[in-house]
């Protein structure tokens, strides 16, 4: 198949066509995957906020963050397009994420939907891409990008995953997720299932999108320890501060697309003002020199 074949090349077009960053970031790898896993080991929980792009990451170096993740919403959106629905390629995705990683030196972390590719090999080929192209962790979720069918039938979700862990093992991150929750299926039952199952088949990090409430998020964390447990911004039932997430036993917290959108809803309250004629308030910001500065601070380490 032709995207098989796409996912196939992919490693060798890194080393012959990458930039000097990109190859560098893969040079680093292994050093890069230490780091990223040993904060799944700290006592603490640590958040993993979602950049989209090279100011956003480095606002987020800036302020003291040790690992990115990256996040297909923002990058599709940033497109002009949907996600979950297979129109980010892969190659697109793995440019972002060696965009982040490259500019702010951190291990990133890529939230690379089902895997790409029809087939549990397809899958194992983008594990084995990502790698090559110097990330510390990969997220294989159990989607189909068919809206009229969205979760995959159980086993061959576990067949994605552990053909993804075969790959991953000591090289790489690799994060285990269901979205039953919001794909319309809030069955706790079954999302242990998945979570559980994804653990014995060598995920590292377990992870399903906005549980109902911190009752269930807690029973995911006693389903699926001693394995760490990812949390995106909250539940169903809303947020709360990171030192409850971590009593609840979460280890990583993560952002996904909630940055993206609080950007642009502050852009979208500039554009208003702008519309209204207030030139000041709709052009009130950090400085284009501080932005020259951060990229500048960036290339010079």
């Amino acid at each position: 198949m032709l995207q098989s074949a796409f996912i196939e090349g992919l490693s060798t077009q890194f080393h012959k066509n990458g930039t000097a960053e990109g190859i560098m970031m893969s040079a680093n790898q292994p050093e890069l995957y230490q780091r990223f896993l040993a904060l799944h080991g700290r006592p603490q929980s640590f958040v993993m906020p979602n950049p989209w792009d090279a100011i956003s990451a480095l606002l987020l170096k800036e302020a003291g963050f040790e690992a990115l993740g990256t996040s297909s919403a923002a990058i599709a959106a940033s497109l002009g397009r949907i996600d979950g629905r297979h129109t980010i390629s892969l190659r697109e995705h793995i440019d972002n994420a060696q965009l982040l990683g490259t500019i702010t030196g951190l291990p990133v972390n890529g939230d690379f939907e089902d895997g790409y590719g029809e087939t549990p090999e397809d899958v194992a080929r983008t594990v084995d891409a990502a790698i090559d192209a110097g990330l510390a962790g990969i997220g294989i979720e159990d989607t189909s990008g068919d809206p009229a069918n969205p979760i995959r039938d159980f086993d061959d979700a576990v067949a994605r995953l552990t053909a993804a862990a075969k790959v991953a093992k000591g090289r790489i991150v690799l994060t285990g997720r269901t979205d039953n929750f919001i794909q319309g299926r809030p069955d706790l039952d079954d999302t242990i299932r998945r979570l559980t199952a994804f653990a014995e088949a060598g995920a590292d990090v377990l992870y399903a999108p906005y549980p109902a409430n911190m009752d269930e998020v807690s029973a995911i964390v006693r389903a699926v320890a001693p394995k760490p447990v990812n949390l995106v911004v909250g539940t169903m039932a809303g947020t709360l501060p990171v030192a409850d997430l971590q009593r609840a036993g979460v280890k990583r917290i993560s952002l996904g697309v909630a940055l993206y959108t609080r950007v642009m809803a502050d852009l979208r309250k500039a554009a208003e003002e702008l519309a209204g004629g207030d030139l000041q308030s709709a052009s009130t910001g950090m400085s284009f020199g501080q932005v020259v500065k951060l990229i500048n601070n960036a290339r010079s380490t």
